[in-house]
């Protein structure tokens, strides 16, 4: 789980700057700072519309259902249909300090449920179905190792 931001510095604002750099040479449409290695509350987002950034959010409502084609930056190149509600509704607050409510349906809602979850530890991995999920464990052990994915 990452560490709630006590306090909105000049550090925290290099470090979503450094991820903003990093999400667009991935590239990604959302990185939360856990990933890069840093177990703090904050995540960036760009779904087409300019940059975003939520610091110590938290999803307050949720509604419907869309599976899309969900990839992550944690596993490059890998996209699995998942199901999630199809709207959501974040509150957080911004580089300023201030409280922000941030939702959307479809993209927008997604990418607000995807990054908190990595903030409260989850990755996509957890949304598949058992057997899809040890598959494709399975395949990034063996990629990792150098081997085919066939063993």
């Amino acid at each position: 789980m990452a560490e709630p931001i006590a306090e909105i510095s000049s550090a925290l604002e290099r470090l979503v700057d450094d991820m903003l750099e990093t999400m667009y040479e991935a590239p990604g449409v959302g990185l939360a700072a856990p990933q890069i290695g840093v177990s703090k509350a904050v995540f960036v987002a760009d779904i087409g519309d300019g940059p975003f950034v939520m610091v110590n959010p938290e999803i307050v409502e949720v509604e419907g259902e869309w599976t899309w084609e969900e990839g992550c930056l944690s596993v490059p190149e890998r996209f699995w249909p998942i199901a999630r509600p199809g709207f959501a509704k974040a509150r957080g607050l911004d580089l300023s300090g201030n409280e922000i409510i941030l939702e959307g349906e479809e993209l927008m809602g997604r990418v607000l449920q995807h990054e908190i979850d990595h903030l409260n530890g989850i990755l996509l991995l957890e949304h598949l179905p058992r057997r899809v999920k040890k598959q494709a464990l399975r395949d990034l052990r063996q990629e990792a190792l150098g081997l085919p994915s066939n063993l």
